[in-house]
């Protein structure tokens, strides 16, 4: 188990590592993180589990349904990553617990895959405790059925106030035996105090599960550590058994974080996409294939002044469509796109960001809120009670303007949304026609050919999208995932990975 004295200390990183390096002994690998609190998420299909066939049917055993019900849905990207890493196929029992942020103070509770209004709308120690019957058993299947579990912790294990209702960090650790590694993020500082602070608040049986500390994000000499990871042996008694050095273009998608420039491949610029970042921007992981390709600078604009040296602006994914659009306004961004718009510059809106570029935001049933869009495609979207969530395979029809490129070119994505768009009719009535580009209403074009919007979340990870756009290939995920295997076979003390799972 990879647990963090922080957020953002590298236990996803570390975990997708850990989950390829075993894989590659030829051990039945698969990740494992109870409770994701993140709005990046992927889709994953049925699952069929032989060691079902002796429970009741419906998931009768369990308060809120479970791993009997196994179905497909979403679970936390990072985890998505993880089981392909693994070289395992990606199942909700992996991520049995997700939390989707909407606001400050509320999320979508995503349980075994699917949304659960009623544990959404339960008081959070309430909830997690009512389901840990079923992200135990869901773990339970899975070291049933495989040689290597690697567990990812959330945030750290010492959050004293949440203990009681603790069931992502030392209660997974101890209901499996885990062998965990605590990694601190070095290049914070404090990082010898975070280790020994977070060992300490531990109980006395826990302690006995940590088997090493790691420093992530070093940067400098490693000699000048000592005698920090001899003391602090002496103090623990666990040894520091990697540190890992400051890696900024490793390739392996953001899960929480925003990327910055020092993520991104060196070499002359010769395009700027600026990403807008909304308050509750979702699916944030499908940019990192442009971060990877020669000649693209990827940003994060969150102000007018970002779009002005920008050659495309994308308006990404939101898990709350109205409210990030309301913020867009209030920040003078609406004016500035369309300003790039109207000078013939490039538009992109992804799922929530195709929704904002329509003429109206129209919510019957209370999911996401009423609104007027942007303007931009002469289309309206209904918000709807049914999520759709899904894999998609289809191919763009003719397409004009900066994005002919993706003329004929078939891609696999991913459907992740409330509400279905269509074509404004009075709009169309008049002769302002949006173009459907894709069928089913996957994709619209407005008439210049500049702005395009689709429900598709996963373009820019087909390979043959970046080569139809920017004539160039990208590394795959597989040889990011080696790499990510070498790099901890190289710095982690000699012995130590092998003796976690004897």
């Amino acid at each position: 188990m990879v647990l963090g004295t922080t957020s953002n200390a590298g236990k996803s990183w570390l975990t997708t590592a850990l989950c390829r390096y075993y894989a590659r002994q030829g051990l039945k690998v698969a990740p494992y993180k109870s409770q994701n609190m993140s709005n990046n998420a992927r889709v994953v299909a049925p699952t069929l589990v032989a060691s079902r066939t002796a429970l009741p049917p419906g998931g009768a055993d369990f308060p809120w349904g479970g791993p009997a019900e196994n179905g497909g849905g979403e679970i936390g990207s990072a985890q998505y990553f993880q089981a392909l890493a693994a070289r395992a196929t990606p199942d909700v029992r992996m991520n049995p617990l997700l939390l989707k942020p909407e606001k400050d103070t509320q999320s979508q509770v995503v349980l075994m895959g699917q949304v659960n209004a009623e544990l959404s709308a339960l008081e959070w120690r309430g909830r997690s405790l009512s389901v840990w019957p079923v992200v135990a058993r869901a773990l339970d299947e899975l070291l049933a059925e495989n040689d290597v579990v690697v567990i990812e912790g959330a945030g750290s294990p010492a959050e004293i106030n949440l203990k009681s209702c603790d069931i992502v960090n030392m209660r997974v650790a101890l209901h499996a035996h885990a062998a965990c590694l605590l990694v601190t993020d070095i290049d914070r500082g404090g990082a010898f105090a975070h280790l020994y602070g977070t060992w300490a608040m531990l109980d006395a049986a826990e302690r006995a599960l940590i088997k090493g500390f790691v420093l992530n994000k070093f940067r400098g000499d490693a000699s000048l550590l000592a005698p920090g990871p001899q003391m602090l042996q002496d103090l623990t008694g666990v040894p520091t058994v990697a540190t890992l050095p400051m890696w900024w273009q490793h390739g392996l998608p953001e899960e929480d974080g925003v990327f910055d420039d020092r993520s991104i491949s060196a070499g002359k610029v010769t395009k700027t996409v600026a990403v807008i970042a909304y308050p509750r921007i979702s699916n944030l992981d499908e940019f990192q294939p442009l971060k990877n390709v020669p000649g693209v600078r990827l940003k994060w604009v969150r102000s007018p002044a970002g779009l002005l040296d920008a050659d495309w602006i994308i308006l990404p994914g939101s898990k709350a469509t109205s409210a990030d659009l309301a913020w867009l306004r209030a920040q003078g961004l609406d004016q500035a796109i369309a300003a790039h718009a109207g000078r013939g510059g490039a538009v992109l809106g992804i799922c929530g960001g195709l929704q904002m570029l329509g003429e109206a935001l129209i919510d019957p049933h209370g999911i996401d809120g009423n609104g007027p869009g942007l303007g931009l495609l002469p289309v309206v979207t209904v918000f709807d009670e049914a999520k759709t969530v899904r894999h998609r395979q289809a191919a763009f029809a003719s397409v004009g303007g900066p994005w002919a490129g993706l003329s004929g070119v078939e891609v696999q994505g991913y459907e992740i949304h409330h509400g279905q768009t269509e074509p404004h009719s009075a709009m169309a009535a008049a002769g302002d026609i949006a173009c459907p580009v894709m069928p089913e209403g996957l994709a619209w074009q407005n008439a210049a050919g500049n702005v395009l919007g689709l429900y598709l979340h996963g373009m820019f990870e087909d390979p043959r999208v970046l080569q139809a756009l920017f004539g160039a290939a990208t590394p795959t995920l597989d040889s990011v995932f080696d790499g990510l295997a070498d790099y901890i076979d190289q710095h982690f003390e000699p012995g130590v990975l092998q003796s976690l799972i004897e």
